[in-house]
């Protein structure tokens, strides 16, 4: 798949929002597996046993920061809070 840009004079009212956008980050669960007394802190809003990753993909849906490893109870705003907040940044 090869991304294509959005023309300028595009109609679409969905992409009126991201003008100039140059890359974009999400979040995502993968289950895990952990010891009994850490699945509170790893159980996400959807109830699984889950680690929380933060990914940044450049417009040529490369991905260029990978934030791995946290508890599937923390939020997507806490995950990237911390994240711009660390030594080299987001």
């Amino acid at each position: 798949m090869k991304p294509e840009p959005v023309p300028e004079d595009s109609s679409d009212e969905r992409w009126k929002w991201f003008k100039n956008c140059l890359d974009a980050l999400d979040g995502t669960y993968i289950r895990v597996r952990v010891p009994l007394e850490d699945k509170p802190r790893y159980r996400n809003r959807k109830g699984e046993i889950a680690t929380n990753v933060l990914g940044v993909c450049s417009q040529d849906m490369q991905f260029i920061y990978v934030l791995p490893g946290w508890e599937g109870s923390a939020s997507d705003g806490r995950v990237l809070r911390i994240a711009i907040s660390r030594r080299n940044g987001l």
